[in-house]
């Protein structure tokens, strides 16, 4: 890769040596085509062949599934690719660890997925069938509630037997599911209200809230449901109610079925997913299958767009190198993106740096088997469940505690549990001020409170991460603000350049991945509008018009 590195700077070099008299007015190509001198278009041609089709800027999940999807999916279009990381190491937050002696396994970042079409298929792609495991689906989720740990219902046919909620707040919440509730206002909800609406103060109190918590590390009373939760808000649109929607949409699939791929496994009930040797196999096995296309330790300083090349200057271990594409996309968290096109539209810089990222600490801590409350085991002696969450009312400072050895195999010696523990969020920004050593105490002290027996022996602490910008925030008008970072950019006249990430496509996992495929596909789209012939003009007044 460090040939085409070398290619592309060596092209810059040519081009500013022997000049070219295209226009410097911004127009499209299809204008500059048809009224650039013959010299010059010969001499940019030349260039743009020898340009990446796409640069990729970002290795984290995002970036690489993004380039994946283009070489597997529209290799016709975007044959040239290259992905750049500015780290030693691809994967982003996803932060998979094995101990020295190969005895634990916990992840400091996400921790599983959701095994939707999209994450079976990038991960079939990327030969890592074999190595997929899935949670049980029958295993329990809890919510620690009035010091009680209790189930979340798993099916509707649940309902009626769970003790998380009161007889008068499961009828409420049918009743407002069914559409017996309030109508929606004008303007955008949060995420509370729109519970609250349709479902009641007890399923927003006692299931919503610490699920916020949990997986947004997020305040729901700010949390946008338009952007966090849009599917659910639009069965409400679509049915009239929730269970209307629900009933339509059910409908609308079973009409347009999405189509089947054969190669991909075929998950039973509501579960999660991992990998064998954690995470990170997913993020190595694409950049393996991207080789010499990816770079590590590349550094973005400037994005620059002339005629119709994006040239971007990386500081690399190399030295300065400078890159030729057609196309750009953003895969990195946007206030990065931000100073990146702070120079060419300050609209776009403004909107993206304006996204807020709490702190999240991850801590991994591991207890002898015998020390888990004998009310927790199964007949077998075993922790069953996923995990839990933890209402901010109920006096626990930890946003949840994920079974780690419970959910997928070989995460500890058998005769010990792990559990992986996140603390900080919206919420509570003060982890930031906390040491290593005050983190781990808090979260034993929460665990003795639910989980571990009270005089257990101190917990073996496996990993201890803090990230100070962890999940970006969908608030209230978060769309907007996305879509006015686009139009600031496409106001700048840096058509070609997208942005792309979880603030784009949703914090999850599984959200990234297809967030990849939609921006591939329209990356692709814009390379064929770009690639398609060009028509002349009509008339010798139309092209002394434009050098006027």
């Amino acid at each position: 890769m460090a040939m085409a590195t070398t290619t592309m700077t060596r092209t810059w070099n040519l081009r500013r040596t022997n000049g070219g008299t295209v226009e410097a007015k911004q127009t499209t190509r299809r204008t500059w085509k048809a009224t650039c001198d013959r010299k010059a278009r010969r001499t940019t041609c030349r260039a743009a062949e020898e340009a990446y089709d796409c640069v990729v800027v970002g290795g984290g999940i995002s970036g690489l599934c993004t380039a994946q999807a283009l070489m597997l999916e529209h290799a016709e279009h975007a044959s040239k690719l290259l992905v750049t990381e500015a780290r030693e190491r691809v994967g982003g937050n996803i932060t998979s660890m094995t101990s020295e002696d190969g005895k634990y396994l916990w992840e400091e970042g996400p921790n599983s997925f959701q095994p939707s079409q999209a994450v079976l298929k990038m991960a079939v792609d990327s030969g890592l069938k074999d190595d997929l495991v899935l949670g049980d689906p029958n295993a329990p989720r809890f919510v620690w509630w009035e010091g009680k740990l209790r189930p979340v219902p798993g099916s509707p046919a649940d309902l009626p037997f769970f003790d998380l909620m009161s007889i008068p707040g499961k009828i409420r919440a049918g009743l407002g599911a069914m559409g017996l509730r309030p109508g929606p206002p004008e303007g955008e909800e949060t995420v509370e209200q729109f519970v609250r609406r349709n479902l009641g103060d007890e399923v927003f109190y006692r299931l919503i809230e610490p699920f916020c918590s949990g997986v947004y590390a997020g305040d729901p009373t700010k949390l946008s449901m338009k952007a966090a939760f849009g599917k659910v808000q639009r069965l409400e649109e679509l049915g009239g109610s929730i269970v209307g929607g629900s009933i339509k949409a059910i409908q609308e699939k079973k009409n347009n079925p999405d189509p089947v791929d054969p190669r991909l496994p075929k998950p039973k009930g509501q579960t999660v997913g991992s990998f064998r040797k954690g995470l990170k196999q997913l993020p190595e096995a694409i950049s393996g299958m991207l080789g010499d296309r990816v770079k590590v330790n590349y550094t973005l300083d400037k994005i620059e767009k002339e005629n119709d090349l994006f040239k971007l200057t990386y500081t690399t271990p190399d030295g300065v190198q400078i890159v030729e594409s057609k196309t750009v996309v953003l895969t990195v968290p946007a206030y990065v993106a931000a100073t990146l096109v702070e120079k060419a539209s300050t609209e776009a810089a403004d909107a993206l740096s304006s996204l807020y990222y709490p702190p999240v600490g991850a801590v991994t801590v591991v207890y002898p088997k015998s020390a888990v409350r004998s009310d927790r085991l199964d007949a077998n002696g075993n922790l069953p469940g996923f995990g839990q969450l933890h209402p901010r009312t109920q006096g626990i400072t930890t946003l949840g505690t994920i079974y780690s050895s419970s959910l997928f195999p070989q995460r500890c010696p058998d005769d010990e549990v792990m559990f992986l523990n996140y603390i900080g969020g919206s919420l509570n920004t003060s982890i930031l001020n906390m040491s290593q050593e005050d983190l781990v105490k808090q979260v034993d002290t929460d665990i003795r409170k639910m989980l571990i027996k009270e005089d257990a022996p101190a917990p073996k602490v496996v990993g201890v991460r803090v990230w100070p910008k962890a999940i970006p925030q969908f608030l209230l008008g978060h769309l907007e603000t996305v879509e006015s970072a686009r139009q600031g950019i496409a106001g700048a006249g840096l058509q070609g350049l997208f942005l792309g990430g979880n603030y784009v496509s949703g914090v999850a996992l599984g959200k990234c991945v297809e967030g990849a495929y939609d921006s591939a596909k329209e990356i692709a789209e814009f390379l064929s509008r770009m690639d398609a012939p060009a028509a002349p003009p009509t008339t010798g007044q139309e092209e002394e018009a434009f050098f006027v």
